[in-house]
């Protein structure tokens, strides 16, 4: 990964959205929900304030609207700060 975030951000690759039928309707990507649980691949360092909780390979579940979309060598991820996780999936 060529990417280091900086601070307190965290890089998220979000888990593919499930594709939704409705009775032989196929719903199109642009309708899905976003996702809101992806793997960590990349950590900052944390700050004086806040120490960096979350590690690469951390499954981990975010608000509906959190982070930024980030396209990289055509994978899309998420670029949120450690506080807009709301969880670490454990097992």
């Amino acid at each position: 990964m060529n990417i280091r975030p900086l601070s307190d951000r965290v890089l998220i690759e979000p888990t593919a959205a499930e594709e939704v039928t409705l009775g032989g309707i196929i719903i199109p990507d642009s309708a899905k929900e976003k996702p809101l649980k992806g793997k960590v691949v990349a950590v900052g360092q944390g700050t004086k304030d806040e120490e960096m909780i979350l590690k690469t390979g951390d499954i981990v579940l975010y608000g509906k609207y959190s982070g930024t979309e980030i396209e990289f060598e055509g994978i899309k991820y998420l670029m949120m700060r450690q506080s807009d996780v709301l969880a670490i999936v454990e097992g």
